[in-house]
């Protein structure tokens, strides 16, 4: 039925070209629009006066004022590149810059300092930015990057897992495996908020889900580590997804309506007064619509919305506020023994969820030194309702329960000397309201000699969390080092307190040319759900930590095109070994089915495991340039074992020997984009399942051959997009179409067991083709 979809939604699609080209009478030449922004010190935050910025390839210029602020008007409409350049900074290309008739493109431009030449040399402005605090395995990816990438339906996550080093646990989900460490060992922070897992339907616990609820066009960068980033931040293991919003744009009031196959949504922005802007935006999904017409028995609905306000008190102070929520349903159609089947196997979460902060900005001036502080009050909540029932409709497993966390951090950044900065900062938190009401059926969580335990908690409590951290920052001319330390206290463990040391360095061989390195120490806490599986938990768990070590090189070919190939090796200690399981450690991957294993970590757990993951990728990147040609490929070659209590060395559940990902795209004019995109990996590998149906055990896994079954099959799949922009008197029309799977690979889920065939079956994805368009309307 979804592959008969596609002539449907291809003709669709050009009828709308037709309506559009019908519409569009004027001269597209004479369509102009407006592109304003902020030229800042990267270091110290300041606005820059006096930068030049100049459309690439055009004569279209200005320069900044005292706050840094530029606006140029009357741009041809399409996709332009800026070349940003001051005195005293390295000059910086800003590309992918969509010029529409609709509402005002904002940017931002962040400029490295750098000695002044008196001589008349003329640098070429690179494309690629770095993270001024963190060296190795970072990339930075900008709105238009996630944007047009096929297959990742706009979603910050989905482009991310192309990067480097990154796979998913499935294909659909948002679950991801960076260098082979478990889902819940990736950190996010949103506008300097940490915020606990950012999607839709979201795993308790970890960080997972089917779909981002952050709007692309809010954006304005994303910097993701998967390792060696500061000791600024801490709190997880394996990686790091920095979000920085953008601001709403102060030029005048517009919006955008946009609509796609699986919902709407509408956005409105604007400025206020002349000291700040806003933005707010809703969607809606119709998945619920679409899934009951096509007869799907599981059925989820959200909505999310989303509001930033920022505004300048003075010249030093300004306040911003964001709120980010989302509401989460699923429903079942149990209408026959088929659905009731299918939905058994579903261990559904309906959830409400948001996180807020309020940021105060402060520049720091001074004649001995320069700099800024940022203090960020902000509160998460996440509300789970979560069940599984089997194919009578009998309750399995029930979670209802509540997650609340305050914070207040404050981050001070000083530039001592020009080759010489500090960071200093504390995060204090305080989980207020964790509340869990619990029930796991008895025969789905048996002890070790096979006793069916079940659960059965009721119970609420409170914890605190503390994080000094330090970071000096040292450059010369061919060389620049980062030396932190991080304190971390939890009170809620037996062991409270933790000190990771790290440390960068990075030489620079030549103008094109880089070595850079980093080891460090990173500790996590355990989830709070963790710690309503045992009466024990509490005293028997520790924080988990992970010593990791990077050496890499990076050659930048071109202005646009960068190469860089990094080795890692990362060891862990401490890691949740499950007493029930002593040959496994505690790796949840999703939508977990209480029928395969105990969910969540509802179980007795002792931190006591260790394991290693270490690895080679080689990554090379294309930005849009002269030549309209972008596009990225890399490749990953890893493997991770770890140790339960047996005291035998296993692969990890999340052992993906070969990881390989190429997406590109090429804008043929300022209308018309084509993009495709390719990943592979090998397959993970699994546990076989008990088939003796005398056994008290039959149907779950057999964990004497834990991960020592069958592999997965490799997965594969490629994913297409083709954009048409159409530019009129005021407004903006944007249509694509969009096809995942096109050539219907039937990639697989999971390993589960076939209570109907009384074996373990490999369950493959159904979704075969799924083309979708999609219609944005700027305004």
């Amino acid at each position: 039925m979804r592959i008969n979809k596609a002539p449907f939604l291809l003709f669709c699609l050009m009828a709308f070209t037709l309506f559009a080209r019908n519409l569009q009478a004027q001269d597209p030449n004479s369509v102009t629009g407006i592109l304003t922004g902020t030229i800042i010190n990267g270091t110290t935050q300041a606005p820059i006066a006096g930068a030049t910025i100049i459309v690439s390839g055009t004569k279209i210029g200005t320069r900044s004022n005292a706050q840094g602020k530029f606006a140029l008007r009357s741009i041809p409409v399409g996709i332009i590149s800026i070349k940003v350049s001051a005195i005293g900074f390295e000059a910086r290309t800003l590309s992918d810059i969509a010029i529409s008739s609709g509402k005002p493109a904002t940017v931002t431009a962040l400029l490295s300092e750098t000695a002044v030449r008196l001589e008349a040399t003329e640098v070429e402005a690179s494309y690629f930015q770095r993270s001024p605090e963190t060296i190795t395995s970072t990339q930075l990816l900008n709105s238009e990057d996630v944007r047009r990438a096929p297959g990742v339906q706009e979603d910050v996550i989905r482009a991310v897992a192309l990067l480097p080093g990154v796979n998913v646990t499935s294909a659909g989900r948002n679950d991801l495996i960076v260098r082979g460490g478990a889902p819940f060992e990736n950190l996010f922070v949103v506008d300097n908020i940490e915020v606990p897992n950012i999607n839709h339907f979201g795993s308790q616990g970890s960080t997972g889900g089917p779909l981002s609820l952050i709007n692309i066009d809010f954006v304005r960068e994303v910097s993701f580590s998967a390792g060696g980033f500061s000791s600024r931040f801490g709190e997880r293991v394996s990686s790091l997804t920095n979000i920085t919003l953008r601001e709403g744009n102060e030029e005048r009031f517009g919006g955008e309506i946009n609509f796609s196959a699986t919902g709407f949504g509408v956005i409105a922005e604007g400025p206020i007064s002349d000291k700040g802007s806003y933005f707010v935006s809703a969607r809606r999904s119709y998945l619920d619509i679409l899934f009951k017409a096509l007869g799907f028995s599981f059925i989820p609905d959200y909505w999310d919305f989303q509001t930033k306000v920022s505004y300048r008190l003075d010249e030093k102070n300004t306040l911003s506020f964001l709120t980010i929520g989302a509401l989460d349903k699923v429903t079942f159609n149990n209408e026959d023994e088929e659905d009731r089947y299918s939905n058994s196997r579903i261990n559904a979460p309906t959830q409400d969820q948001y996180f807020s902060g309020l940021t105060w900005k402060h520049l720091i001036t001074g004649s001995e030194m320069n700099g800024y502080a940022l203090v960020t009050i902000g509160r998460t909540y996440s509300a789970f309702n979560t069940t599984q029932r089997d194919s009578t409709l009998a309750t399995l497993f029930n979670n209802t329960s509540k997650e609340g966390e305050n914070s207040v951090r404050t981050d001070l950044f000083l530039q001592l000397s020009p080759g010489t900065e500090i960071i200093i900062g504390n995060i204090v938190k305080y989980a207020s309201m964790l509340d869990y009401d619990l029930f796991l059926d008895p025969r789905f969580r048996r002890n070790l000699e096979g006793k069916p335990i079940g659960l059965s908690v009721d119970s609420t409590f409170s914890a605190f969390r503390n994080a000094t951290h330090a970071t000096l920052i040292m450059n010369s001319e061919n060389w620049k080092a980062t030396i932190g330390a991080r304190l971390d206290y939890y009170d809620f463990l037996q062991e409270t307190t933790y000190l990771s040391p790290r440390l960068t360095l990075s030489y620079i061989l030549n103008p094109t040319a880089t070595i850079n390195m980093s080891i460090g120490r990173y500790y996590q806490s355990p989830s709070f759900i963790w710690l309503m599986g045992d009466p024990t938990n509490q005293q028997q768990l520790k924080a988990i930590r992970a010593d990791q070590i990077v050496l890499g090189y990076e050659l930048q070919l071109a202005a646009d095109l960068k190469f860089q190939i990094e080795g890692y090796y990362k060891w862990y200690a401490n890691y949740a070994a499950r007493v029930f399981r002593p040959q496994a450690v505690l790796a949840p991957a999703g939508f977990d089915d209480v029928q395969n294993d105990i969910p969540f970590g509802l179980e007795p757990l002792i931190s006591s495991s260790t394991g290693f993951a270490r690895g080679v990728e080689a990554f090379i990147q294309k930005k849009m340039g002269d030549i309209p040609l972008y596009g990225l490929m890399s490749l990953t070659i890893n493997e991770s074992r770890f140790s339960g209590l047996d005291g035998i060395e296993r692969p990890g559940a999340f052992d993906t020997r070969i990881i390989f990902n190429l997406a590109a795209g090429y804008r043929f004019n300022e209308n018309w984009e084509i993009s495709a995109k390719f990943r592979y990996s090998s397959g993970a590998p699994s546990t076989p399942f008990i088939e003796n149906q005398n056994s008290p055990l039959y149907g779950q896994l057999n964990f004497d051959e834990y991960n020592g079954g069958i592999r997965l099959p490799d997965f594969h799949a490629m994913d297409f997009r083709l954009d048409r922009r159409w530019n009129f008197k005021g407004f903006l029309l944007i249509t694509y179409i969009d096809i995942q799977n096109l050539y219907n690979r039937k990639n697989a889920n999971n390993f589960r067991f076939d209570q109907r065939l009384g074996k373990g079956i490999v369950n493959f994805a159904g979704a075969g083709i799924i083309p979708s368009i999609g219609i944005n309307v700027e305004f």
